[in-house]
């Protein structure tokens, strides 16, 4: 396996094909995978990808990164992925195959418009899968929600306010205080519309511990590996062209972490290729040594 591109105390980023990464990786080593994969709609991200290719053949490349973001996950591991709802029905067969359905999470899309003989699309959706029953899922919860003119509170809950927790109400699977990343024609960082931090930051609140390992195959403007950092799970990724954006990313927002080692032992979590280099360098030093003390009696 290559060296990383960027370390740092919780995460390591792969300047690589996710393919090329996963493949090499062990089967159920991740508590969770978030994934926010390009949607094949032509966009221009001015760095030499290409976006607008065959239909079957974008489906057959995103059922191939699926099922091995499948096969890494941990039994109880969570599996988020972040689509359009055309393409998130044609994700959910796939996820199917090898994981268990938790929820189809609804995103509230703001400032949209109508398109030809179609309802006005209002939500995103966010995928949520396990691998059996979920090792960890933690209830979250978020603040009552207020006027943001006279700050009073806009529901009345019934009539039993006073019976409300005063932490606030349970997330529900549909999240209204947020808004998916608009799709515009040309994506060029810097100034570019990233996914909100909120969404991935969520997803791993609500699936993982302190320690836990997160994975995003698509790092794109940082999101996932930001709240991460800020919620101390470690995490690894890969990102093809924007690597050095979500460094500068990190480096300003947790410049006490990046570029040092990972606490976790990354390494562990690749094939066993280093542990079979590793017992050929040990059986040839053991030959060396037992030849050269030959010698010397």
């Amino acid at each position: 396996m290559n060296e990383p591109f960027f370390t740092t105390s919780h995460g390591v980023l792969y300047d690589a094909n996710c393919l090329e990464v996963i493949s090499q990786m062990k089967s159920g080593v991740i508590d969770t995978v978030f994934a926010d994969p390009p949607f094949n709609l032509g966009k221009d991200y001015k760095n030499g990808y290409n976006d607008k290719v065959e239909h079957t053949e974008y489906l057959d490349w995103c059922q191939k990164w699926i099922l091995e973001c499948c096969r890494i996950l941990k039994p109880g591991g969570s599996f988020f992925l972040y689509a359009t709802p055309e393409l998130a029905v044609q994700f959910a067969p796939i996820m199917g195959m090898l994981l268990d359905f938790r929820h189809w999470i609804a995103l509230s899309m703001k400032g949209t418009y109508p398109r030809g003989k179609k309802l006005y699309p209002a939500h995103y959706a966010l995928l949520y899968y396990t691998r059996g029953t979920p090792r960890v899922f933690n209830k979250l919860r978020l603040p009552i929600e207020t006027c943001r003119h006279c700050g009073g509170e806009i529901k009345d809950y019934g009539g039993h306010r006073n019976k409300m927790n005063p932490e606030g109400v349970n997330l529900t699977d549909f999240w209204g205080d947020t808004s998916p990343n608009r799709h515009k024609k040309f994506k060029v960082r810097p100034g570019v519309n990233e996914l909100k931090l909120v969404i991935p930051e969520r997803a791993i609140l609500m699936s993982t511990e302190q320690g836990g390992i997160v994975f995003d195959p698509f790092g794109g403007g940082g999101s996932t590996f930001q709240a991460a950092e800020k919620h101390h799970r470690n995490w690894i990724g890969t990102e093809l062209y924007d690597s050095d954006y979500i460094r500068k990313r990190i480096e300003e927002n947790y410049p006490f972490s990046a570029s040092k080692k990972p606490r976790y032992n990354f390494k562990e979590l690749f094939k066993n290729e280093d542990k079979q280099d590793e017992v050929l360098r040990r059986i040839k030093r053991k030959g060396l040594s037992s030849g050269a003390g030959s010698h010397i009696s």
